[in-house]
């Protein structure tokens, strides 16, 4: 069988310290907050994207109650870049 590229991607994402990962979403969170407009919802999108796309990604393996929390953290976030969007 071989390997799809989200196979590779995932394989390198094993491979990421979490200490490091929490801080590049935390620096990317704040300066979202802390920029003016438009620029500060972009780095806010992409942040939500990301946290979309891990967690879908990684849905089957999740507990039901893990779920709810990771998508009400996500509406939350994408509330917050409609709100600074506008």
């Amino acid at each position: 069988m071989t390997p799809t590229p989200s196979d590779h991607l995932l394989r390198r994402l094993t491979r990421v310290s979490p200490t490091a990962a929490f801080v590049a979403a935390l620096v990317v969170m704040i300066a979202g907050l802390f920029l003016p407009g438009i620029v500060g919802a972009a780095l806010l999108f992409v942040l939500a994207l990301g946290l979309a796309a891990l967690t879908f990604t990684t849905w089957p393996v999740q507990t039901a109650s893990t779920r709810v929390l990771r998508l009400l953290i996500l509406a939350l976030l994408i509330a917050v870049v409609v709100a600074k969007a506008l």
